[in-house]
C-alpha cells in the first residue's frame, strides 16, 4: 500500500529511524525526500492492519528498480516479510532488475533471496558496502 501521504505518522517515522540508525536528522532528511521527490516512492506492509515493514524506492529510466529503503520491526524480522515486500515490487512494478546498496550486516538478507553481491570496498572508515542486484529477466540482460 502506499504510504506517501502518511509520512507524518509514529509508525512510519519509527521504520525509518531503524533504517538511519535512530539518527533523527537523517530520519528527518529521509522524510523529506520521499515527500519532495515525485520520483520516489514508499509503501507499507501490514498485518492484522499494523504496519509491520516499508519498502521505500525510485525506478529509473531503464526499468531498474532501486532499492532506498527497506525495514522491517525488530519484533517481526526473520519470519520472511522482507522477502514478501521484496514479491511485492516485482509483482506490482515488474522492474528489469531490483539494485541495493548495504552493509555487511543486512548483505546476507539479499544473498539468501537470490541478489548478487558485489563489495563496494571500504566506503566509511571501517564499513564495508555491498551492491546488490537482482535480474528479474535474464534474456534482456543476455540480449
Amino acid at each position: 500500500m502506499d504510504i506517501k501521504d502518511k509520512l507524518d505518522d509514529n509508525p512510519i517515522r519509527q521504520l525509518i529511524g531503524l533504517i538511519v540508525y535512530d539518527d533523527p536528522e537523517r530520519t528527518e532528511e529521509a522524510m523529506k525526500e520521499y515527500k519532495d521527490r515525485p520520483d520516489l516512492e514508499i509503501m507499507g506492509y501490514y498485518a492484522d492492519k499494523n504496519l509491520i515493514g516499508l519498502v521505500g524506492f525510485r525506478i529509473d529510466s531503464e526499468n531498474v528498480l532501486e532499492l532506498r529503503h527497506i525495514a522491517v520491526l525488530p519484533e517481526e524480522q526473520g519470519l520472511g516479510y522482507g522477502r514478501g515486500m521484496i514479491l511485492e515490487m516485482l509483482h506490482l512494478k515488474n522492474p528489469q532488475a531490483i539494485v541495493a546498496e548495504t552493509d555487511e550486516e543486512t548483505v546476507d538478507f539479499y544473498r539468501s533471496i537470490g541478489f548478487t553481491i558485489e563489495s563496494l570496498g571500504e566506503q566509511y572508515p571501517g564499513v564495508e558496502r555491498f551492491k546488490c542486484t537482482y535480474v528479474t529477466d535474464i534474456d534482456r540482460v543476455q540480449a
